[in-house]
């Protein structure tokens, strides 16, 4: 690379610490939400004048948002609300260059997207005289606890794809200061969102109970982290404990809609509906379109809807007004998070309710062209769409497709354990009436090879064969087994 090439403005804006090259992709959020997300959340911390990072976190973030949606005009005012706050609360000059690289660095490329090359060099100069200052081995960069604060506080924003990299940022900064309130908050809340989002509550690589624990100890004032830490309670099964936490923290900030949502996902957990839905609606004053919230009140309906079936007398019509409550709030919750996949089968299953099956096969369809769904989320859309196929069109071959697609993903969850349960009962259904076929023997075979249980698949597999002998799908899968018994 030329000396030119080296020292162009974009060479140069390529190695600054800013969300612009954090590689926070605009297809993996909805920026409406994110923006709507952080305008609320600058309102509550204003009221609370020690939380001067997080001001700056979320403005920082706001103004990368803002160009995202090519607003660089309002980006530049959120930058320069960011720096009001450092100048206002920051009288050590090293401490005021450390925290203003990542807004400085934001300024250089909102102001070089703008054409605004002078104003842009501006920055890139502070930027480098400050990493001069502090003894930087970079030109351009600082590595400091209080970047990756910043930076894991945006990975942890745009979804679950970004959640393995925030724990990362604040297991780092952790390093430099293990007893750090927020670090600890942030680092207990990725540790949750990867065990919540990836094993939906079974034990993961790592559980979050200690790290949520910690970080409430550390700040008690931290209610958001207390809902976290009473929903972890509630998983695995120490429910009360964890409703003293959520009543404590509704006590401290009832009106903090971040702690709402999750008071609601706690109550309708617990099988107190009414009281969810009391928290939720209270959240809708402050966030009517937050997609959490009205996923959460769809499934309050789903709830409701499933207490009134099983009372066998409850009138028609309110039957369908439950249901059409619930499609209601499952709607907006997927035009708010359209990367929202769960939002998506719960309205589909609801569609289904209300024998809405076109509108349910089209919702199903729209989740199956979803992209960056997670292995354990493919198996949720395969079960859930096998299940719509076997009990609501009654097309048994193509819910077992399903299944057997569920089932191929090895990773060991509740979704695929359901569709080898509900595979296994087809097949089964099948052999006692005497009309299983070759596929049917076929498929128990590879339900005991993917278990482990050899001599079993080689029987099905035998059986499968002796039916079509010209099958060579069955052959090799009957020679694979034989040969792994006798190695």
């Amino acid at each position: 690379m030329s000396a030119a090439s080296k020292n162009s403005p974009k060479t140069i804006l390529l190695q600054l610490e800013c969300h612009f090259t954090w590689q926070l992709l605009k297809e993996d959020v909805h920026l409406d939400g994110l923006e709507e997300t952080n305008r609320v959340q600058i309102k509550f911390l204003t009221k609370k004048s020690m939380n001067v990072k997080p001001k700056v976190v979320i403005f920082n973030l706001q103004a990368y948002v803002k160009h995202l949606k090519g607003k660089n005009e309002e980006a530049l005012e959120s930058l320069q609300r960011a720096e009001k706050v450092q100048a206002d609360h920051v009288d050590d000059t090293d401490s005021t260059d450390r925290q203003s690289l990542v807004t400085w660095g934001n300024y250089a490329w909102v102001c070089y997207h703008m054409g605004k090359l002078t104003e842009a060099q501006a920055y890139i100069s502070k930027i480098e005289s400050s990493c001069k200052k502090l003894s930087s081995p970079y030109r351009y960069k600082v590595q400091h606890h209080e970047i990756l604060y910043e930076k894991g506080s945006a990975f942890l924003t745009f979804g679950p794809k970004y959640y393995e990299r925030a724990k990362e940022c604040f297991a780092k900064a952790l390093e430099e200061e293990p007893s750090n309130p927020f670090y600890n908050n942030r680092y207990a809340t990725a540790v949750y969102r990867l065990e919540d989002f990836y094993t939906k509550g079974s034990s993961g690589k790592e559980s979050s109970l200690e790290a949520l624990r910690h970080s409430v100890k550390l700040n008690p004032n931290n209610t958001v982290g207390m809902a976290l830490l009473a929903l972890k309670l509630q998983d695995i099964k120490q429910a009360e404990e964890g409703e003293r936490y959520i009543e404590e923290a509704l006590q401290k900030t009832p009106d903090f809609y971040n702690l709402l949502k999750y008071a609601g996902k706690f109550y309708r957990r617990q099988g107190d509906v009414e009281k969810s839905q009391e928290c939720l609606r209270k959240g809708f004053l402050f966030r009517p379109y937050c997609g959490f919230l009205h996923h959460q009140m769809g499934l309050c309906y789903r709830t409701k809807l499933h207490e009134a079936k099983n009372l066998k007398d409850v009138p028609g019509e309110e039957m369908e007004k439950l249901i059409q409550s619930g499609i209601f709030h499952f709607k907006v919750a997927v035009e708010q998070k359209p990367t929202f996949l769960y939002a998506y089968l719960d309205l589909a299953n609801m569609y289904a309710n209300s024998n809405q099956l076109q509108e349910a096969e089209d919702t199903f369809q729209k989740a199956f062209k979803m992209d960056n769904i997670t292995s354990e989320e493919k198996q949720w859309l395969h079960y859930r769409y096998g299940f719509f196929q076997e009990f609501h069109n009654k097309l048994e071959s193509e819910a077992v497709e399903q299944y057997i697609k569920a089932f191929k993903i090895e990773k060991e969850t509740h979704a695929r354990n359901m569709c080898k349960d509900l595979l296994k009962k087809l097949i089964e259904r099948k052999i006692s009436k005497g009309s299983a076929d070759a596929k049917s023997y076929g498929i128990l075979g590879l339900i005991h090879k993917l278990n482990g249980e050899k001599r079993q698949a080689i029987e099905c597999y035998e059986k499968a064969q002796g039916m079509e002998p010209d099958n060579e799908e069955h052959w090799s899968a009957l020679c694979e087994m034989r040969l792994s018994i006798e190695n």
